[in-house]
């Protein structure tokens, strides 16, 4: 729960948009309605411009509830949270189960999103992006986003400890504290909103991870949300770098901003390598018992698939440039879904 994935056609063509950082050039923000509430009977739209704007259909309420939960972001969550199940349970599996699981941290997700949206709403009223959500663009009011985000958190987490237990309701209580008042507010605050967001995206895990059938105290689940956690550094700070005069004008505290040489940045994301592998290839270690040929052969494609992000941040760290940045990028949104999908064929073979 930390930005919206970046579209990889975005990034391979070298054009991708970090989530909520573009400042608005086209359009002032004194045109945002949330902001700037219109006097009745006025217009908040130009004339020259409404003859032009008045051929777009209006979004429906129930799809400006959608847009208000950030579904890219909740996708991505439920993906990483159904592989810790599968991981957890070594595939056998409910098939119930799984749909309790993705029906409930979807909803605490939303619910995360939805208030993230009510706390940002005026920095998004700023930024060409984000200007056109539901709270900057006046569709919906500040109590009714407020309300539904909160709605939606109890019914979720309800949901996950009657279906799944206790322990993954309380997981998910846990990403939402960690991702609404804290990492949201620190984003402008400090440089380690890194560090808390990288937390807080990892979490998730371990929600699919109890509710298979793990416990908090197994190394394995810590290890998956080892990778989670670790593989956002690199990521964040190739985005970081790419758009770190966005995030300046947006008022965003990242670590190229506060330093900005980009050496900090380097290094974590070459930190941030070297933890991944190491978690990925203990995951792998966890199946010695099986054979130690068929683990080794999993710790030799882990690395593998590996590689290209590793070489990529080390570049990266040694010669600061876009270039180097989109490169590290690229390899990041390649290795993750590539190593993943092996951890969970081990999960499920062995």
């Amino acid at each position: 729960m930390v930005a919206e994935p970046v579209p990889a056609s975005r990034v391979l063509m070298g054009a991708a948009k970090p989530n909520a950082i573009l400042p608005n050039h086209s359009l002032p923000s004194s045109e945002c309605q949330s902001c700037n509430p219109v006097t009745p009977g006025e217009s908040s739209v130009p004339a020259n411009l409404t003859a032009s704007t008045s051929v777009h259909a209006t979004p429906s309420l129930a799809h400006d509830f959608l847009e208000l939960t950030k579904p890219r972001i909740v996708t991505m969550i439920l993906v990483t949270t159904l592989i810790a199940a599968v991981v957890a349970a070594g595939g056998g599996i409910s098939g119930l189960l799984l749909l309790h699981l993705l029906v409930g941290t979807a909803m605490v997700a939303g619910s995360a999103g939805a208030m993230n949206q009510v706390w940002e709403r005026k920095i998004d009223c700023e930024m060409e992006r984000t200007r056109r959500r539901p709270l900057p663009a006046g569709r919906m009011s500040v109590g009714v986003a407020a309300s539904f985000s909160t709605l939606l958190g109890i019914v979720g987490t309800a949901y996950l400890a009657f279906t799944c237990g206790p322990i993954p309701a309380i997981v998910g209580v846990v990403t939402w504290i960690t991702y609404v008042p804290i990492y949201t507010p620190l984003k402008t605050r400090s440089a380690w909103n890194t560090t808390v967001g990288a937390v807080s995206g990892a979490l998730p895990v371990l929600i699919g991870y109890t509710a298979a059938g793990g416990s908090l105290f197994d190394v394995q689940g810590w290890l998956l949300f080892g990778v989670l956690a670790a593989w956002q550094y690199p990521h964040f700070m190739a985005i970081a770098w790419l758009y770190r005069r966005q995030y300046r004008e947006a008022g965003f505290q990242m670590t190229t901003t506060v330093e900005p040489t980009g050496r900090s940045a380097g290094w974590q994301s070459v930190v941030g390598m070297v933890a991944l592998v190491a978690c990925l290839v203990g995951l792998a270690i966890g199946h010695w018992e099986s054979s130690y040929l068929i683990t080794g052969t999993w710790i030799v494609c882990l690395i593998l698939v590996s590689y290209p992000m590793t070489k990529a941040a080390w570049m990266f760290a040694r010669d600061r440039n876009d270039g180097t940045a989109r490169k590290l990028l690229r390899a990041s949104l390649l290795q993750l879904p590539a190593s993943l999908l092996l951890v969970t064929a081990a999960a499920v073979l062995s």
